[in-house]
């Protein structure tokens, strides 16, 4: 599932690329995906303009004119392409298109995304945001600020952080390696990480955060960026997917293990977190 990185990276191209156009008309191929779309949305979206893009954790936001927002959620295989993929392409289940002749088109072959339609003034209300923890990226997220939300947590560190709730945008690739650089066991009591831990830790997420979205997100199975082109930071795991090989930021000796943990891969350094 793309994860913040990936969804930062698309807004990014689609805001400049979109930024300020007038959606002419409105092509729904189905009805719905994971959930029914809304059925007036492409009377809806037709004749009004785009006057920005957000992001709220992994939901990427369409601000548009008449105080309407069109909610995407890219899901297990969702994407986004800006004059990249064909009108009539295999899973193309939305295209909009734009005055000066874009195309914007949804593809999803499991049709495990979403598209909601909500109102500017209550956003911060809407069932899927409402309840979401603070951006990691955001000002006001440091050490105190994660201590504060993990608190109290028995569950492991690895399981708290996957937690939206907790904190908005993470998955498992970068929770794994945001816990590699903290130097933090992804089986550690979420509750004790505190002081300088969670300093450590909020300090390795905003940074593995940030080097991720400068590569343009990973590309592991279906995500590709608006244009249709590869994120890379896969190339520069440092534990993700690389059980059996040599940790590679210390001289320890150890290798990469994997274990499962709520159905999920988690990758990590036994020597160099505890």
């Amino acid at each position: 599932m793309p994860e913040l990185p990936e969804v930062e990276t698309v807004r990014r191209g689609l805001a400049a690329r979109i930024t300020g156009r007038r959606i002419t008309h409105v092509t729904v191929r189905r009805g719905d995906l994971r959930r029914p779309l809304p059925p007036d949305m492409g009377q809806v979206l037709t004749g009004r303009a785009v006057q920005g893009f957000g992001r709220r954790g992994k939901y990427l936001l369409v601000h548009l004119d008449g105080s309407q927002v069109l909610i995407v959620h890219l899901g297990m295989s969702g994407r986004l392409f800006v004059d990249a993929a064909p009108s009539g392409a295999a899973h193309e289940h939305v295209v909009l298109h734009f005055d000066d002749g874009a195309v914007l088109s949804y593809v999803d072959h499991r049709r495990f995304g979403l598209m909601e339609l909500a109102e500017d003034a209550r956003l911060d209300e809407h069932e899927l945001l409402c309840a979401m923890g603070p951006e990691p990226l955001g000002a006001d997220f440091d050490g105190p600020a994660l201590a504060a939300r993990l608190k109290g947590k028995d569950t492991p560190i690895k399981a708290a952080l996957l937690d939206q709730r907790v904190v908005a945008g993470l998955g498992n690739i970068y929770v794994c390696e945001a816990l590699y650089y903290a130097g933090l066991s992804p089986r550690r009591r979420a509750g004790s990480v505190q002081g300088g831990r969670a300093g450590r830790l909020a300090a390795a997420i905003k940074d593995v955060l940030e080097a991720a979205i400068a590569a343009g997100g990973s590309s592991l199975r279906d995500y590709v960026q608006a244009s249709g082109e590869l994120g890379y930071f896969q190339h520069r795991f440092a534990v993700y997917d690389r059980a059996g090989e040599p940790c590679p930021g210390c001289d320890c000796g150890a290798a990469v293990r994997r274990i499962v943990q709520s159905n999920r891969s988690t990758f990590y350094c036994a020597k160099r977190q505890r």
